[in-house]
């Protein structure tokens, strides 16, 4: 059956392969949401994190003879642990300063990452293989499905919601939100908010190396691989609304599969058409799809 001039089967692959981009969207805009939304930093070395995380899984991998299956729960809290580091040395006597100060820092820090890991290991990709379990794929009937495609669009959307639900619906996520609004108020209850805003730092960028290793054997690791795709999740999270964590998990996804068809209809469209719908979603409502309206 032909849609518009072309197979079903194409329209098929193209949107399970912007399902699959859009997990990594969602992940690393929901990572960005969450710090923006509780901490009020713009985290621009979201990218340089996701990147350090596919690389801490290949060198588990390959020098330490480590799984894939292990890397993927050491890699992101190896990335987490460097978050706390930073969060504890240099980003918190920001807080009170300008956003610009922040994105600073952090853009800083995305250049001394890039910088190492590219003195190292040069701009080639290491390959990085899928794990034995989720090889190979299976017939349908009316496409093909990649096992470990389908294995990271299970996996990103199950974090997601998770960290949605604990944000939101959980006792936890209410101290989180409370601490960024009133820590002194907080703090009377017994709880330690410099501990637990670090800790939420350490959580978001976690977040964005577990992305990492989802991704390590899709594409091939190399210290650029997060520089294109940190401008895109920018605009996602634009999209969906600064600080909105639901907002960028929907809207995240949503982007995905819209790129992933536009390239069916019209490939030389597909890298720009996430910006045309931020400019027109910014004209109509400034906050965002899911931000609240000042």
């Amino acid at each position: 059956m032909d849609i518009l001039g072309r197979p079903l089967t194409v329209w098929l692959s193209q949107l399970m392969l912007g399902l699959v981009n859009g997990s990594f969207y969602a992940m690393l805009s929901l990572g960005l949401a969450v710090i923006f939304g509780l901490l009020n930093v713009i985290n621009f070395s979201h990218g340089a994190l996701y990147m350090m995380g596919a690389f801490v899984a290949w060198m588990g991998m390959t020098y330490f003879g480590l799984s894939y299956w292990a890397m993927l729960l050491l890699a992101p809290l190896t990335v987490g642990l460097f978050g706390v580091i930073v969060e504890k040395t240099m980003l918190r006597w920001l807080y009170k300063l300008d956003h610009l100060y922040g994105l600073l820092l952090t853009f800083g820090i995305t250049l001394l990452l890039e910088g190492v890991f590219r003195s190292f290991y040069g701009v080639s990709g290491q390959p990085f293989q899928t794990p034995d379990a989720l090889a190979g794929a299976t017939d349908l009937g009316f496409m093909v499905m990649p096992h470990y495609r389908a294995w990271v669009v299970v996996a990103s959307l199950t974090v997601c919601l998770a960290t949605w639900y604990v944000i939101e619906k959980t006792k936890l996520g209410a101290y989180l939100r409370a601490g960024t609004e009133n820590p002194k108020l907080v703090e009377a209850f017994g709880v330690n908010v410099p501990r637990m805003v670090t800790l939420t730092y350490g959580f978001g960028v976690a977040l964005a190396g577990f992305a990492g290793v989802l991704a390590a054997p899709i594409i091939q690791v190399q210290p650029l691989m997060g520089q294109n795709l940190i401008i895109v999740v920018f605009a996602v999270v634009v999209i969906g609304g600064m600080g909105s964590i639901m907002g960028a998990i929907l809207t995240g996804l949503g982007l995905g599969v819209i790129e992933g068809l536009t390239k069916v209809l019209y490939p030389e469209f597909s890298s720009t058409v996430v910006f045309l719908v931020m400019i027109v979603v910014l004209l109509l409502r400034p906050a965002g799809l899911f931000g609240k309206e000042k």
